[in-house]
Parts: C-alpha cells; sequence; structure tokens
C-alpha cells in the first residue's frame, strides 16, 4: 500500500515538473518572439486572472460544461444501451449496424450544420448533434465488449441460476469495465472539442463562442486563456475522478 502511495506520489511530481518546464517553454518562445500573435504563458495567465475576476470566464466555462455533461450522459446512456443490445442480439446488429457506420463516417461539421438547419440554432440541437457524433462510437466499443464476454462464466451462472440481475452485476459488468471506461475517457476527450464547435457556429455564450468573438479581433491571448482554462477543467475532471473511479472498479472487479 505504502509503495503504491509512492509511486503515485512520484507520478504526480513527474506530471507537475513536465507542466512546469512546458510554461518555462511557452514564455521563453513567447518572449523571443514579441509578437501578440504568440503571447507568452505569463500574458495569457493574466487575462485569464482577468477574466476570472470578472466573471466572465466562470460563466461561460460553466455554460460548456454543462453542455458537455449533457451531451457525455445522452451519448453514454443510449451508446451503451444500444450497444448492448446489438452485443447480444445478432438480428439487431444487422438491422442497425449500416445507420451506425453512417453516423461513425458521417464528419461531426455535417451533422452539426444539418441538426442546425432543421431544428434551428436551439440548445436542443446543440447537445444532440453532439450526442450523435459520439454514440456511434459508445455503441461500438460496448458491442465489442459484449461479444468478447466469456461464455463459460455465462454458462457457470446459468448453471448456478443467477437471476438477471446477478448476473449482470457478478458476470457481465466486470467484464465490460474496461470497455465502459474506455468508451468514458474518448468520449469526454471527444465531446468536449466538438461542443466548443458547436457554440462557435451557433450559440450566443460558452468557451467556443468566446474564441469566436476574439478570433474576430484576432486577440491571441484572450483565445489561448479561454481555451487553456477549459482543458485545465478537463484535465482535473481526468485526474480526480476518472481515474480514481477507474481503479476503484478495478478492484471491485478482482475481487
Amino acid at each position: 500500500m505504502n509503495r503504491e502511495a509512492a509511486d503515485r506520489g512520484r507520478a504526480w511530481l513527474i506530471r507537475a515538473l513536465s507542466i512546469l518546464v512546458l510554461l518555462l517553454v511557452w514564455e521563453g518562445a513567447g518572449r523571443l518572439a514579441a509578437s501578440p500573435l504568440a503571447p507568452p504563458a505569463s500574458t495569457v495567465l493574466a487575462v485569464m486572472a482577468h477574466e476570472t475576476e470578472s466573471g466572465a470566464l466562470p460563466h461561460h466555462v460553466g455554460i460548456t460544461l454543462a453542455r458537455v455533461a449533457a451531451s457525455f450522459l445522452l451519448a453514454m446512456g443510449a451508446g451503451t444501451a444500444l450497444g448492448l443490445a446489438m452485443g447480444w442480439w445478432r438480428t439487431v446488429d444487422l438491422w442497425l449496424d449500416s445507420a451506425l457506420l453512417l453516423l461513425l463516417n458521417l464528419p461531426a461539421l455535417v451533422l452539426i450544420v444539418l441538426l442546425y438547419v432543421w431544428f434551428g440554432l436551439t440548445e436542443a440541437a446543440a447537445i444532440t448533434a453532439v450526442a450523435l457524433n459520439k454514440l456511434p462510437t459508445t455503441a461500438v466499443t460496448v458491442r465489442e465488449g459484449v461479444r468478447a464476454l466469456d461464455a463459460e462464466l455465462l454458462e457457470m451462472g446459468r448453471v448456478f441460476r443467477y437471476g438477471r440481475a446477478a448476473t449482470l452485476r457478478h458476470i457481465v459488468l466486470p467484464q465490460l469495465l474496461p470497455y465502459l471506461f474506455a468508451a468514458t475517457r474518448s468520449g469526454l476527450a471527444l465531446i468536449w472539442k466538438i461542443v466548443l464547435v458547436v457554440e462557435l457556429l451557433g450559440r450566443s455564450d460558452g468557451v467556443g463562442f468566446q474564441i469566436q468573438v476574439y478570433f474576430q479581433l484576432f486577440d491571441v491571448a484572450h483565445i489561448l486563456a479561454y481555451a487553456l482554462a477549459f482543458i485545465l477543467i478537463v484535465q482535473v475532471i481526468e485526474w480526480a475522478a476518472l481515474q480514481p473511479l477507474e481503479r476503484r472498479a478495478a478492484r471491485w472487479r478482482a475481487s
């Protein structure tokens, strides 16, 4: 246990040092460039502090995070249900596989534009567009997890007369956990990027909207400040929530 804690502390130290080195390199390159189009790290951090103090940055970041959360929950819920159905039942897979391939290969920008054209520049259209871009990858990942289930363990559950709930909890879910976490991690990485595009094209608030505003003003410091703030929050979610949850799930799976 002490060794595990020491390894974890060492990993955090290496991460912190790598970020510090990156900031120093960025600061030096920005000062050498001496251009508003390539501001140093200190300038961007000062803009972040000012925008935070004014309340603008927390407001827009909060709105974007709400859209990310709504889109993520919708995509994961529907995608997981779809993947389970396609993995369990061959007929369902045959019916839906072509539609899934279509969504997988449809460019995100095209889907966003189509939903805005069909349903207007509404919040529902924005969230649906983001969710539909993530749903097929979640469904495919979960479907492959279901196909990889150990048939002998399922047979053992039938021998011991496990009910559906017991089979799901003790046999299916432990085997699906790696696939679900893979879908979760890739989902967050994809969704927050698509949310920014959705906001840039058709919303009047959020980080994507602010980036569009400052793009028109050629204000790179503000663009980087809003982008960096959002990246930091997503990274904190990864480190503070997803990774500990994944470790706990792995221990539960092993037990």
